[in-house]
């Protein structure tokens, strides 16, 4: 069973994941950020990752912590869903457009942590979400799931579409890495036998 359920508290945060790697991209996320909570149920339609995902954090001051602690989570929840990673694919990419936005998203679940990040948004803002916001969930999730990361906008003027095109491309990239290899489903996908 390829699934994950954990809890996380700070003095800053309290969150429950739970995450279904063979699901069918269902969503119940409710942090108290409007914005947020739209991209991650993208995250999970796109991926046909299940999540379920509840976070209390101190938005009184602003969004930051809630949103990094939801990366933090999430991608802790889907390393121990992965387990030892054995007969996945292990690496997904995916070219995604969305209306003016062009979003390229490669990742490797190698278990080496690594953000590269090309993403410029003309605005600050998107509503009142920062939209600084979306590398910091997206560092936060690539160093706590073990996940080599390259997220490049090539095109784009509008930063709800933008933010939105990115979590879809690393959604699909997601899918594709986490799917079981069927001409290597008992093999850990690695030369050094070990991720």
């Amino acid at each position: 069973m390829r699934q994950a359920s954990l809890s996380r508290k700070t003095a800053e945060t309290e969150i429950t994941v739970s995450l279904n790697l063979d699901g069918t991209g269902q969503y119940d996320c409710r942090t108290g950020v409007g914005f947020f909570d739209h991209m991650l149920d993208q995250l999970a339609r796109h991926s046909l990752i299940d999540i379920k995902l509840a976070a209390k954090g101190d938005l009184h001051i602003d969004d930051h912590h809630t949103v990094e602690d939801c990366g933090i989570a999430l991608g802790q929840a889907l390393a121990q869903a992965l387990g030892d990673k054995r007969g996945i694919r292990r690496y997904g990419a995916c070219h995604l457009a969305m209306d003016d936005a062009l979003m390229r998203a490669a990742l490797d679940l190698s278990g080496r942590p690594y953000l590269v990040w090309n993403v410029e948004f003309p605005a600050a803002k998107i509503g009142t979400f920062d939209t600084e916001l979306v590398r910091e969930f997206f560092q936060a999730l690539a160093t706590h799931g073990g996940i080599t990361l390259h997220v490049d906008k090539l095109n784009g003027i509008n930063a709800h579409h933008i933010a939105e095109a990115a979590f879809k491309a690393v959604a699909r990239s997601l899918r594709e890495a986490v799917e079981p290899d069927p001409r290597r489903d008992d093999a850990i996908p690695s030369t050094k036998g070990a991720l």
